[in-house]
Formats: C-alpha cells, structure tokens, sequence
C-alpha cells in the first residue's frame, strides 16, 4: 500500500514550508518532483541526504522522482546561505562528479524500476551549455523584476553589512538559472514540483513564478528544515570535516560512530528522518529508549539503518566488531580482523611511536619496547614492575617480564598495541 507522501514527511518533521494547494496536487495522481544536489564533489555528504530521502518517501508514494546534478549552477555559486562564490568547475570534473554521486543515490532510489515511477538522474549542463546569454536574457531574464530577485532573503543577506565585497552579478542570476531548471523539467519532465532546504524557498518560488509568467503554468514548492544539532554544533560535521557517504572519505566505522554518538534528543528527531522505519516502530522504539536510557536503544537502530543502508550489511558488522575493540572485550584475532584504514580510526588520537623495523628482527624486549624505545612508560623500573604485576598487553593479550616483540605481532603487517590497564593505550608502528 502506497503511503501519502505528504503526510509521511510531515510525521517525519521534513516539511518547513508548503506551498498551498501541493497536497491537493499530489493526490490527482502520480507527479514529477525534483531536488537539486551539488556536484562539486565526487561524494554526497550526510547533509544531502535530507533532499535523498524526501525523493525516496516520494517514489515509495508512487510518484517520480528525480536528482538534478547542478553542473551549470556549480559553475557559478548559489548566494543562499553562503557568504562567498564558490569554486569554478570544468566540465571533466563534473562528469566524474555525476557518476560517482549516481552510484550513491542508487543506494536509496530505484532508477531501474520498470514502473513509470523509475528515478531520474538529469545534469542542468546539459541544457544551459548552449544557452547563449542573450538568448538567456530575452527568453527568461525578461519575465522577472529586478526588484523581485532583490526581495529574495538570500540576496538581502548577501548585500547587507555581513558580506562587505556584496554580490556579483554571476550570483545575482542564480536565482534565474536555478528558476530555469524548474521550467525546462517542467516543460521537458511534466516536472511540477521541487524540493529542498528551507534556504532554498526563494530559488524554488522563483521556478514557480517563471512557469506562471512564460507558461502559464502551476509549479509547486515544498521545503525541509535544515538540520540541526541540540547542543548547536553543525549537524554533520566533526573536528576532521563533513561526514562523506564514500568510505574513502569517511570509513564506514566513522560513519556508524557519527550516528552511535548522538544526543538522545537528536537520536529521536534524526531517526524519523534518516531511515524508512515505520511511524509504529519508531514510536515504540522511543518508548522502549525511555525506559532504559542507557542502553541507547535509538542511536543502536539508527545507527544500524543509515550505515547498512549507505554501505552494506557486511560494512555494518564490520564497523561494530571495531567499535568492541576499543570499547568491548575484544581479542588479538578481532584485531587482526580491522583493515588498516579502520585500525586507524579506531585509535585516532592514540600516543603512537614509530620505530625503525630492524629492531625486530632479534626481538625487542618488553622493557625496551615500553620504555626506553618509546617513553610509554617512564622507566625501565616502572616498565619491570607494569610486566610483574601483569597489567602490560600486547594486541589485547597479557604478556610479562620474558615477553618479546617480533613480527608476528605486527598488525597489518607495521602496528602493534600495548595497554597499561584498561585506560593506557599506546602505539607502536614500526617501518
């Protein structure tokens, strides 16, 4: 049973702004809605996956969706939000861009369905490169007012006080080229509806007006809130940068960390949001959270969910058999299991020696390899009584005073670890 598509992001708490009559639009019967992406890099961050989603809810709804790839405005820079232009791109580098982020969005939308409802990917380069700019003027530039596209909040924020080098005229025209799109997928898609980011609310009605004025047409906006954290930090982002959905760029053990770590407040708001969960399931969940607190209940599923849903069931276990290493019961084989790149996050942050391979090759006692070599633990004599009182592991394995470390320790072939306890942690990595 299809579900109502408006009804289900707003339950979700998707919904900032409606434009009038859309729902009644939407119940005639199957439509054609678009949300707009950056293609400035070759990866979407978590702070798309607001718009993915909304275009997931509206094929489950039944009706099409479809991803529009910015390639032309990417040229430019959207004024919304920003306080300066961004960087240019070459048409290379948003071809590479589009195919990398198609296979991203193919994890939550189904371009291959033989149904009418089939997603679409679509790259507004591809009907502005041969958009002449007098052209551009004549056919489009004429229908709206100057003091039109000065009323747009996100052209008063850019000339006010808060930016003193004010806007250029390439921004400026954002809003047209951006309003454009809406009409050429309205005229080429039977497209009548775009979503996006509340900051986007003027970009989007200006699509509206220019269907109205050229062809007398109706379109309609629909706009998500953008989101935020409860403790005011920057929803998607950490002390490295943005949280990406390509493992190369955030490991999926980072990935499922981001989700596992959230307040309890934003674990109840964000798992409506982030996954396809069930309005029942969700509920119970948050009671059953309620009950026992400490078990996280909520940030576990939504953890689960978003990880298996952008990577893969496989990568899910995986990030939570590294999760047990640093915070379970875990073994020298659980160790052996980690990837380097996973090893590696796992113990960001780490005190880490490096010491020069050779060392091994006669073995190097514990001693040495815990003090002198490394100045983990102050002396040889703090070293000798660590060993005796068998506090000291290696690769999560009690060792003592006759302990040596040779290459069969290495972990991914360079690493090992030594704990002093269950709160000292150190590293060596020989080379």
């Amino acid at each position: 049973m299809k579900r109502d598509f408006i009804d289900e992001v707003t339950w979700r708490g998707m919904v900032h702004d409606l434009m009038p009559g859309t729902q009644e639009h939407l119940n005639e019967g199957p439509r054609v809605a678009y949300v707009g992406i950056d293609p400035t890099a070759d990866s979407l961050h978590i702070g798309h996956l607001v718009g993915v989603m909304m275009l997931r809810h509206f094929q489950l709804a039944g009706h099409k969706p479809v991803a529009l790839l910015g390639g032309a405005t990417g040229m430019i820079g959207d004024p919304s939000g920003k306080s300066q232009e961004r960087n240019l791109l070459d048409e290379e580098t948003l071809r590479h861009n589009q195919n990398a982020l198609k296979h991203q969005l193919s994890k939550f939308l189904d371009f291959k369905t033989e149904d009418e409802n089939s997603a679409q990917l679509v790259n507004n380069y591809d009907w502005m490169k041969d958009f002449s700019f007098l052209d551009f003027i004549r056919d489009v530039g004429k229908h709206i007012t100057v003091n039109y596209m000065m009323s747009k909040d996100s052209v008063k924020k850019r000339l006010s006080s808060e930016s003193k080098d004010g806007m250029s005229f390439t921004e400026f025209t954002y809003q047209l080229v951006q309003g454009y799109d809406f009409l050429h997928l309205y005229r080429t898609q039977d497209c009548t509806l775009q979503m996006g980011g509340s900051d986007q609310w003027g970009n989007i009605t200006t699509g509206t007006e220019l269907i109205r004025r050229i062809d007398q047409g109706k379109g309609f906006a629909l706009t998500c809130p953008l989101i935020t954290k409860a403790d005011g930090t920057k929803f998607g982002k950490t002390a490295t940068g943005n949280i990406w959905l390509d493992p190369d760029k955030t490991s999926p053990y980072k990935f499922y960390q981001y989700w596992i770590n959230t307040s309890d407040e934003d674990a109840e708001k964000f798992i409506k949001i982030f996954t396809f969960l069930t309005k029942e399931d969700i509920e119970a969940l948050v009671r059953s959270h309620k009950e026992e607190p400490h078990l996280r209940a909520l940030q576990s599923k939504l953890a689960d969910e978003i990880t298996a849903t952008v990577h893969s069931k496989e990568a899910l276990e995986k990030a939570k058999e590294a999760s047990q290493v640093l915070f379970g019961k875990s073994t020298e084989e659980d160790l052996a299991k980690l990837d380097e790149a996973t090893f590696l996050d796992v113990f960001e942050g780490v005190p880490l020696k490096e010491l020069n391979k050779d060392l091994l090759e006669n073995g190097l006692d514990m001693i040495a390899a815990l003090s002198a070599e490394t100045n983990f633990l102050k002396s040889n004599g703090e070293a000798r009584r660590a060993l005796k009182e068998n506090s000291i592991s290696v690769n999560k394995t009690k060792v003592g005073l006759d302990y040596v470390l040779t290459e069969s320790d290495l972990i991914n072939g360079k690493y090992v670890l030594i704990n002093k306890g269950k709160k000292n942690t150190y590293l060596i990595k020989f080379d």
